[in-house]
Protein backbone atom coordinates (compact mmCIF):
# COMPACT_ATOMS: atom_id res chain seq x y z
CA UNK A 1 0.00 0.00 0.00
CA UNK A 2 0.93 3.69 -0.96
CA UNK A 3 -0.25 6.26 1.84
CA UNK A 4 0.64 8.56 4.66
CA UNK A 5 2.26 7.64 7.68
CA UNK A 6 -1.07 8.66 9.66
CA UNK A 7 -3.28 6.86 7.43
CA UNK A 8 -1.56 3.40 7.08
CA UNK A 9 -4.01 2.15 10.51
CA UNK A 10 -7.43 3.49 9.11
CA UNK A 11 -6.73 2.22 5.42
CA UNK A 12 -5.51 -1.60 7.04
CA UNK A 13 -8.74 -1.39 9.03
CA UNK A 14 -11.25 0.14 6.41
CA UNK A 15 -9.45 -2.83 3.50
CA UNK A 16 -10.18 -5.02 6.64
CA UNK A 17 -13.38 -4.77 6.50
CA UNK A 18 -13.93 -5.90 3.04
CA UNK A 19 -13.71 -9.30 4.75
CA UNK A 20 -16.63 -8.76 6.73
CA UNK A 21 -20.29 -8.91 6.22
CA UNK A 22 -22.41 -5.35 5.05
CA UNK A 23 -25.80 -5.23 5.02
CA UNK A 24 -27.28 -2.45 2.22
CA UNK A 25 -28.75 1.43 3.28
CA UNK A 26 -28.53 2.20 -0.29
CA UNK A 27 -30.32 1.41 -3.32
CA UNK A 28 -32.24 -1.33 -1.64
CA UNK A 29 -34.00 -2.15 -4.56
CA UNK A 30 -31.38 -3.42 -6.24
CA UNK A 31 -27.95 -3.74 -3.67
CA UNK A 32 -27.60 -6.92 -1.84
CA UNK A 33 -26.08 -8.00 1.14
CA UNK A 34 -22.21 -7.65 0.76
CA UNK A 35 -21.22 -11.45 2.68
CA UNK A 36 -17.58 -10.73 2.75
CA UNK A 37 -14.68 -10.88 -0.14
CA UNK A 38 -14.10 -14.92 0.30
CA UNK A 39 -17.36 -16.12 0.23
CA UNK A 40 -18.55 -13.45 -3.29
CA UNK A 41 -15.07 -14.67 -4.66
CA UNK A 42 -14.37 -17.63 -3.33
CA UNK A 43 -10.39 -16.16 -2.50
CA UNK A 44 -9.65 -13.90 0.62
CA UNK A 45 -7.85 -10.64 0.99
CA UNK A 46 -4.69 -10.56 2.67
CA UNK A 47 -2.59 -8.19 3.76
CA UNK A 48 0.68 -8.24 2.03
CA UNK A 49 3.01 -7.21 5.26
CA UNK A 50 5.32 -4.28 5.90
CA UNK A 51 7.11 -5.28 3.35
CA UNK A 52 5.13 -3.97 0.98
CA UNK A 53 4.37 -0.07 2.72
CA UNK A 54 5.83 2.62 1.19
CA UNK A 55 5.22 6.06 3.00
CA UNK A 56 4.26 9.52 0.91
CA UNK A 57 5.23 12.30 2.83
CA UNK A 58 2.80 15.71 3.50
CA UNK A 59 3.45 18.11 0.83
CA UNK A 60 2.95 21.98 2.04
CA UNK A 61 1.36 25.02 0.47
CA UNK A 62 4.46 26.46 0.09
CA UNK A 63 5.63 23.62 -2.36
CA UNK A 64 6.53 24.84 -6.16
CA UNK A 65 4.74 22.85 -8.81
CA UNK A 66 3.04 20.58 -5.97
CA UNK A 67 1.38 18.43 -8.75
CA UNK A 68 4.52 17.36 -10.06
CA UNK A 69 5.90 16.86 -7.10
CA UNK A 70 2.73 14.32 -5.81
CA UNK A 71 2.86 12.49 -8.94
CA UNK A 72 6.50 12.04 -8.69
CA UNK A 73 6.48 10.82 -5.49
CA UNK A 74 3.52 8.10 -5.90
CA UNK A 75 5.30 6.91 -9.34
CA UNK A 76 8.29 6.62 -6.62
CA UNK A 77 6.56 4.65 -4.63
CA UNK A 78 5.27 2.50 -6.90
CA UNK A 79 8.04 1.33 -8.95
CA UNK A 80 9.60 0.30 -5.12
CA UNK A 81 6.99 -1.82 -4.59
CA UNK A 82 7.73 -3.13 -8.11
CA UNK A 83 10.83 -4.59 -6.78
CA UNK A 84 8.96 -6.52 -4.08
CA UNK A 85 6.27 -7.58 -6.94
CA UNK A 86 6.18 -11.59 -5.44
CA UNK A 87 4.71 -10.21 -2.01
CA UNK A 88 1.10 -8.18 -4.00
CA UNK A 89 -1.14 -8.57 -6.19
CA UNK A 90 -2.99 -4.94 -6.46
CA UNK A 91 -1.09 -1.67 -5.28
CA UNK A 92 -3.58 0.40 -2.90
CA UNK A 93 -3.29 4.44 -2.86
CA UNK A 94 -4.94 5.93 -0.27
CA UNK A 95 -4.13 10.08 -1.06
CA UNK A 96 -4.92 12.63 1.63
CA UNK A 97 -7.79 15.08 1.54
CA UNK A 98 -5.05 17.99 1.21
CA UNK A 99 -3.87 16.42 -2.08
CA UNK A 100 -7.45 17.16 -3.83
CA UNK A 101 -5.73 21.17 -4.22
CA UNK A 102 -3.33 19.94 -6.53
CA UNK A 103 -4.42 16.64 -8.17
CA UNK A 104 -5.65 17.78 -11.19
CA UNK A 105 -4.28 21.50 -13.15
CA UNK A 106 -7.75 23.60 -14.27
CA UNK A 107 -6.61 23.22 -17.91
CA UNK A 108 -7.69 19.94 -17.56
CA UNK A 109 -3.62 19.62 -18.85
CA UNK A 110 -2.91 17.33 -15.70
CA UNK A 111 -4.50 14.97 -13.79
CA UNK A 112 -2.85 12.53 -11.10
CA UNK A 113 -5.12 9.44 -10.93
CA UNK A 114 -4.56 9.03 -15.09
CA UNK A 115 -1.06 10.44 -14.42
CA UNK A 116 -0.43 7.47 -12.16
CA UNK A 117 -2.21 4.94 -14.30
CA UNK A 118 0.32 5.58 -17.63
CA UNK A 119 3.35 5.50 -15.45
CA UNK A 120 2.32 1.96 -13.94
CA UNK A 121 0.92 0.50 -17.40
CA UNK A 122 4.41 0.17 -18.64
CA UNK A 123 5.66 -1.92 -15.71
CA UNK A 124 2.76 -3.90 -15.33
CA UNK A 125 1.49 -2.50 -11.99
CA UNK A 126 -1.96 -2.78 -11.05
CA UNK A 127 -3.16 0.39 -8.96
CA UNK A 128 -6.33 1.05 -6.89
CA UNK A 129 -6.67 4.41 -5.93
CA UNK A 130 -9.00 5.97 -3.04
CA UNK A 131 -9.32 9.20 -1.63
CA UNK A 132 -9.58 9.68 2.50
CA UNK A 133 -12.17 11.73 2.30
CA UNK A 134 -14.30 9.61 -0.78
CA UNK A 135 -13.33 6.20 0.23
CA UNK A 136 -13.08 5.95 3.97
CA UNK A 137 -16.01 8.44 4.74
CA UNK A 138 -18.31 7.08 2.45
CA UNK A 139 -21.16 6.09 4.25
CA UNK A 140 -22.51 3.32 2.56
CA UNK A 141 -20.55 0.51 3.35
CA UNK A 142 -22.30 -2.17 1.20
CA UNK A 143 -21.83 -0.44 -1.98
CA UNK A 144 -18.87 0.17 -1.40
CA UNK A 145 -17.75 -3.21 -0.39
CA UNK A 146 -19.01 -4.44 -3.62
CA UNK A 147 -17.73 -1.94 -5.75
CA UNK A 148 -14.46 -1.75 -4.33
CA UNK A 149 -14.08 -5.53 -4.16
CA UNK A 150 -15.10 -5.77 -7.68
CA UNK A 151 -12.38 -4.08 -8.95
CA UNK A 152 -9.85 -5.48 -6.75
CA UNK A 153 -10.72 -9.07 -7.98
CA UNK A 154 -10.65 -8.32 -11.47
CA UNK A 155 -7.24 -5.88 -10.90
CA UNK A 156 -5.46 -9.39 -9.32
CA UNK A 157 -6.13 -11.14 -12.27
CA UNK A 158 -9.86 -12.18 -11.51
CA UNK A 159 -12.62 -12.64 -14.09
CA UNK A 160 -15.82 -11.47 -12.30
CA UNK A 161 -18.12 -12.31 -14.75
CA UNK A 162 -18.56 -13.03 -18.35
CA UNK A 163 -20.75 -13.08 -21.66
CA UNK A 164 -23.39 -15.41 -22.07
CA UNK A 165 -22.86 -17.37 -25.16
CA UNK A 166 -26.04 -18.10 -26.95
CA UNK A 167 -24.04 -20.13 -30.17
CA UNK A 168 -20.74 -21.81 -29.99
CA UNK A 169 -19.40 -19.22 -32.46
CA UNK A 170 -16.23 -17.26 -31.74
CA UNK A 171 -16.98 -14.06 -31.82
CA UNK A 172 -14.66 -10.65 -31.01
CA UNK A 173 -15.90 -7.22 -30.30
CA UNK A 174 -13.35 -4.28 -30.92
CA UNK A 175 -13.60 -0.91 -29.96
CA UNK A 176 -11.77 2.93 -30.97
CA UNK A 177 -11.51 5.82 -29.53
CA UNK A 178 -8.72 8.63 -30.24
CA UNK A 179 -6.55 11.41 -28.02
CA UNK A 180 -3.93 13.14 -28.97
CA UNK A 181 -1.26 12.66 -26.54
CA UNK A 182 0.02 14.62 -23.59
CA UNK A 183 -3.47 16.72 -24.54
CA UNK A 184 -1.10 19.01 -26.88
CA UNK A 185 -2.91 20.08 -29.65
CA UNK A 186 0.39 19.37 -32.23
CA UNK A 187 1.22 15.82 -30.57
CA UNK A 188 0.59 12.49 -32.54
CA UNK A 189 -2.93 11.44 -32.42
CA UNK A 190 -3.31 7.91 -30.83
CA UNK A 191 -6.11 5.28 -31.46
CA UNK A 192 -7.26 3.28 -28.89
CA UNK A 193 -8.42 -0.11 -29.55
CA UNK A 194 -9.62 -3.06 -27.18
CA UNK A 195 -10.44 -6.53 -27.92
CA UNK A 196 -12.75 -8.84 -26.66
CA UNK A 197 -13.05 -12.61 -27.08
CA UNK A 198 -16.82 -13.94 -27.48
CA UNK A 199 -17.11 -14.60 -23.62
CA UNK A 200 -16.34 -10.88 -22.86
CA UNK A 201 -12.51 -11.95 -21.81
CA UNK A 202 -9.35 -11.00 -22.87
CA UNK A 203 -10.20 -6.86 -22.51
CA UNK A 204 -6.77 -6.34 -23.96
CA UNK A 205 -5.70 -2.46 -24.84
CA UNK A 206 -3.49 -1.55 -27.85
CA UNK A 207 -2.30 2.39 -28.00
CA UNK A 208 -1.14 3.14 -31.77
CA UNK A 209 -0.11 6.28 -32.56
CA UNK A 210 -0.99 7.26 -36.42
CA UNK A 211 0.16 11.14 -36.38
CA UNK A 212 -1.87 14.45 -37.02
CA UNK A 213 -4.03 15.98 -39.18
CA UNK A 214 -6.95 14.24 -37.64
CA UNK A 215 -9.28 16.56 -35.99
CA UNK A 216 -10.38 14.91 -33.28
CA UNK A 217 -14.11 16.32 -32.89
CA UNK A 218 -15.20 14.54 -35.77
CA UNK A 219 -11.88 12.00 -36.33
CA UNK A 220 -11.69 9.47 -39.14
CA UNK A 221 -8.97 7.40 -39.99
CA UNK A 222 -7.23 6.81 -43.86
CA UNK A 223 -7.39 3.19 -44.95
CA UNK A 224 -3.43 2.66 -44.19
CA UNK A 225 -4.19 4.34 -40.94
CA UNK A 226 -7.20 1.63 -40.06
CA UNK A 227 -5.64 -1.00 -41.29
CA UNK A 228 -2.60 -0.40 -39.13
CA UNK A 229 -4.61 -0.07 -36.00
CA UNK A 230 -6.62 -3.13 -36.85
CA UNK A 231 -4.16 -5.27 -37.73
CA UNK A 232 -2.48 -5.09 -34.51
CA UNK A 233 -5.80 -6.14 -33.10
CA UNK A 234 -6.06 -9.06 -35.15
CA UNK A 235 -2.89 -10.01 -33.54
CA UNK A 236 -3.96 -9.45 -30.39
CA UNK A 237 -6.32 -11.66 -30.83
CA UNK A 238 -4.85 -14.78 -32.02
CA UNK A 239 -2.19 -14.44 -29.80
CA UNK A 240 -4.89 -15.02 -27.13
CA UNK A 241 -6.19 -17.93 -29.11
CA UNK A 242 -3.22 -20.02 -30.63
CA UNK A 243 -3.42 -18.59 -33.67
CA UNK A 244 -6.67 -18.49 -34.90
CA UNK A 245 -9.47 -15.89 -35.97
CA UNK A 246 -13.08 -15.76 -34.93
CA UNK A 247 -15.93 -16.60 -37.39
CA UNK A 248 -17.41 -12.91 -36.23
CA UNK A 249 -16.39 -9.77 -35.27
CA UNK A 250 -18.01 -6.45 -34.84
CA UNK A 251 -16.12 -3.33 -34.53
CA UNK A 252 -17.79 0.01 -32.32
CA UNK A 253 -16.96 3.54 -32.48
CA UNK A 254 -18.83 6.81 -31.81
CA UNK A 255 -18.44 8.56 -34.77
CA UNK A 256 -19.94 6.85 -38.77
CA UNK A 257 -16.97 4.21 -40.49
CA UNK A 258 -16.23 6.18 -43.95
CA UNK A 259 -16.01 3.94 -46.58
CA UNK A 260 -12.36 3.76 -46.61
CA UNK A 261 -12.36 2.96 -43.22
CA UNK A 262 -14.44 -0.17 -43.42
CA UNK A 263 -12.69 -1.36 -46.14
CA UNK A 264 -10.10 -1.21 -43.79
CA UNK A 265 -11.31 -3.16 -40.87
CA UNK A 266 -12.34 -5.83 -44.05
CA UNK A 267 -8.62 -5.89 -45.30
CA UNK A 268 -7.58 -6.69 -41.93
CA UNK A 269 -10.30 -8.96 -40.85
CA UNK A 270 -10.47 -10.78 -44.23
CA UNK A 271 -10.42 -14.44 -43.00
CA UNK A 272 -13.63 -13.87 -40.98
CA UNK A 273 -16.99 -14.75 -42.18
CA UNK A 274 -18.90 -11.99 -40.84
CA UNK A 275 -17.83 -8.82 -40.50
CA UNK A 276 -19.43 -5.54 -38.80
CA UNK A 277 -18.71 -2.16 -38.36
CA UNK A 278 -21.21 -0.50 -35.91
CA UNK A 279 -21.53 3.56 -34.41
CA UNK A 280 -22.67 4.26 -31.27
CA UNK A 281 -24.00 7.50 -30.55
CA UNK A 282 -25.49 8.16 -27.19
CA UNK A 283 -26.54 11.83 -27.76
CA UNK A 284 -29.94 11.39 -29.64
CA UNK A 285 -32.82 13.88 -29.27
CA UNK A 286 -35.13 11.10 -29.17
CA UNK A 287 -37.27 10.06 -25.90
CA UNK A 288 -39.64 7.89 -25.60
CA UNK A 289 -42.82 6.49 -23.13
CA UNK A 290 -44.18 2.80 -22.68
CA UNK A 291 -47.64 3.14 -23.46
CA UNK A 292 -50.12 -0.20 -21.83
CA UNK A 293 -53.17 -1.16 -23.86
CA UNK A 294 -56.03 -0.30 -22.84
CA UNK A 295 -59.04 -3.01 -21.87
CA UNK A 296 -61.61 -3.17 -24.37
CA UNK A 297 -63.98 -0.22 -24.36
CA UNK A 298 -61.83 1.76 -21.92
CA UNK A 299 -59.97 4.36 -24.97
CA UNK A 300 -57.15 5.49 -25.70
CA UNK A 301 -53.73 3.78 -24.24
CA UNK A 302 -52.15 5.73 -21.34
CA UNK A 303 -48.69 5.87 -20.45
CA UNK A 304 -47.15 3.21 -18.34
CA UNK A 305 -46.01 3.86 -14.58
CA UNK A 306 -42.09 2.39 -15.63
CA UNK A 307 -39.89 3.73 -18.32
CA UNK A 308 -39.20 2.03 -21.68
CA UNK A 309 -37.69 -1.95 -21.00
CA UNK A 310 -34.15 -1.94 -21.05
CA UNK A 311 -33.65 -3.70 -24.63
CA UNK A 312 -36.52 -1.86 -26.19
CA UNK A 313 -35.22 -1.58 -29.81
CA UNK A 314 -37.30 0.80 -32.44
CA UNK A 315 -36.13 0.63 -35.84
CA UNK A 316 -35.06 3.84 -38.00
CA UNK A 317 -34.38 2.26 -41.01
CA UNK A 318 -32.78 -1.00 -42.25
CA UNK A 319 -29.39 -0.15 -41.32
CA UNK A 320 -30.09 2.30 -37.84
CA UNK A 321 -32.30 1.91 -34.42
CA UNK A 322 -32.40 3.63 -31.12
CA UNK A 323 -32.00 0.69 -28.57
CA UNK A 324 -33.08 1.93 -24.57
CA UNK A 325 -30.04 0.35 -22.97
CA UNK A 326 -31.14 2.39 -20.05
CA UNK A 327 -34.89 1.22 -18.98
CA UNK A 328 -36.49 -0.54 -16.58
CA UNK A 329 -35.53 -4.01 -15.96
CA UNK A 330 -37.95 -6.27 -14.79
CA UNK A 331 -37.42 -9.07 -12.43
CA UNK A 332 -35.09 -7.46 -10.54
CA UNK A 333 -36.55 -5.05 -8.22
CA UNK A 334 -38.10 -5.74 -4.71
CA UNK A 335 -41.49 -5.57 -4.06
CA UNK A 336 -42.81 -4.31 -7.50
CA UNK A 337 -40.76 -6.20 -9.09
CA UNK A 338 -39.41 -3.62 -11.60
CA UNK A 339 -35.91 -1.53 -11.31
CA UNK A 340 -35.19 1.42 -12.93
CA UNK A 341 -31.51 2.46 -12.44
CA UNK A 342 -31.93 6.58 -13.75
CA UNK A 343 -34.49 7.19 -11.00
CA UNK A 344 -37.08 9.53 -12.24
CA UNK A 345 -35.62 10.60 -15.25
CA UNK A 346 -36.99 9.93 -18.66
CA UNK A 347 -34.25 7.73 -20.11
CA UNK A 348 -32.72 8.33 -23.44
CA UNK A 349 -31.87 5.65 -26.05
CA UNK A 350 -28.42 4.73 -28.00
CA UNK A 351 -28.72 5.01 -31.81
CA UNK A 352 -26.72 2.58 -33.41
CA UNK A 353 -26.02 2.59 -36.96
CA UNK A 354 -24.46 -0.56 -39.03
CA UNK A 355 -21.82 1.38 -41.93
CA UNK A 356 -20.95 -2.19 -42.62
CA UNK A 357 -22.44 -5.92 -42.63
CA UNK A 358 -25.48 -7.82 -43.01
CA UNK A 359 -27.42 -10.50 -41.10
CA UNK A 360 -30.10 -9.28 -38.26
CA UNK A 361 -29.95 -5.52 -36.85
CA UNK A 362 -31.39 -7.10 -33.21
CA UNK A 363 -27.90 -9.33 -33.08
CA UNK A 364 -26.12 -5.84 -33.62
CA UNK A 365 -28.51 -4.32 -30.70
CA UNK A 366 -27.80 -7.71 -28.58
CA UNK A 367 -23.91 -7.33 -28.68
CA UNK A 368 -24.54 -3.53 -27.39
CA UNK A 369 -26.92 -4.94 -24.82
CA UNK A 370 -24.57 -7.17 -23.73
CA UNK A 371 -21.90 -5.22 -23.76
CA UNK A 372 -23.26 -2.59 -21.75
CA UNK A 373 -22.98 -5.12 -18.35
CA UNK A 374 -19.23 -6.20 -18.85
CA UNK A 375 -17.50 -3.03 -17.05
CA UNK A 376 -15.61 -4.69 -13.94
CA UNK A 377 -14.76 -1.52 -12.48
CA UNK A 378 -18.60 -0.62 -12.13
CA UNK A 379 -21.44 -1.78 -9.71
CA UNK A 380 -24.07 -0.82 -11.25
CA UNK A 381 -26.58 -2.94 -13.03
CA UNK A 382 -25.65 -1.82 -16.27
CA UNK A 383 -23.62 1.09 -18.02
CA UNK A 384 -24.72 3.58 -20.14
CA UNK A 385 -22.20 2.69 -22.80
CA UNK A 386 -20.79 -0.93 -23.90
CA UNK A 387 -17.81 -1.10 -22.71
CA UNK A 388 -15.86 -1.62 -26.74
CA UNK A 389 -16.78 2.42 -26.38
CA UNK A 390 -16.10 2.80 -22.67
CA UNK A 391 -13.20 1.13 -21.99
CA UNK A 392 -11.40 2.62 -24.99
CA UNK A 393 -12.41 6.30 -23.94
CA UNK A 394 -10.86 5.24 -20.50
CA UNK A 395 -7.62 4.60 -22.04
CA UNK A 396 -8.13 7.83 -24.30
CA UNK A 397 -8.77 9.99 -20.97
CA UNK A 398 -5.09 8.63 -19.81
CA UNK A 399 -3.07 9.39 -23.06
CA UNK A 400 -4.32 12.90 -23.21
CA UNK A 401 -3.29 13.32 -19.86
CA UNK A 402 0.37 11.33 -20.12
CA UNK A 403 2.80 12.39 -23.13
CA UNK A 404 5.20 9.34 -22.44
CA UNK A 405 3.10 6.18 -22.35
CA UNK A 406 4.40 3.70 -24.82
CA UNK A 407 2.70 2.35 -27.36
CA UNK A 408 2.15 -1.42 -26.50
CA UNK A 409 -0.65 -3.83 -25.19
CA UNK A 410 -1.89 -3.37 -21.77
CA UNK A 411 -4.27 -5.41 -20.07
CA UNK A 412 -7.41 -3.14 -19.27
CA UNK A 413 -7.02 -4.05 -15.40
CA UNK A 414 -3.90 -1.74 -15.32
CA UNK A 415 -6.56 1.42 -16.24
CA UNK A 416 -9.13 1.02 -14.35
Amino acid sequence: MVTTKPLVPRLKNFLGALRNEHQPSDRRKYVPTFPGFQKVFGVDLVPAGDQAIVLLDEIGAGVADRHQVASNAVTAAVRQLSTVRSTWDVVVVLLPRSWHAFSASPDDSFDLHDQLKASSAPIGVPTQVLWEDSALEFKYKCSLAWRLSIALYAKAGGTPWRLHRDTDADVAYVGLSYAIRGGTKDGFVTCCSQVFDADGGGMDFVAYDVGGGIDLENPHLTRDQMRAVMSRSVRLYQDRHAGHLPQRVVVHKTTNFRDEEADAVIDAWAACKEIECVRVQSSTPWRGVQLVAPNPGAGRSQPDNWPVRRGTMQFLSGRDALLYVNGTAPGLGSGSNNFYQGGKSIPSPLLISRDAGSGPLEQTAADVLALSKMDWNNDALYDPLPVTIRYSQTLARVIGHASDLPDAIYPYRLFM
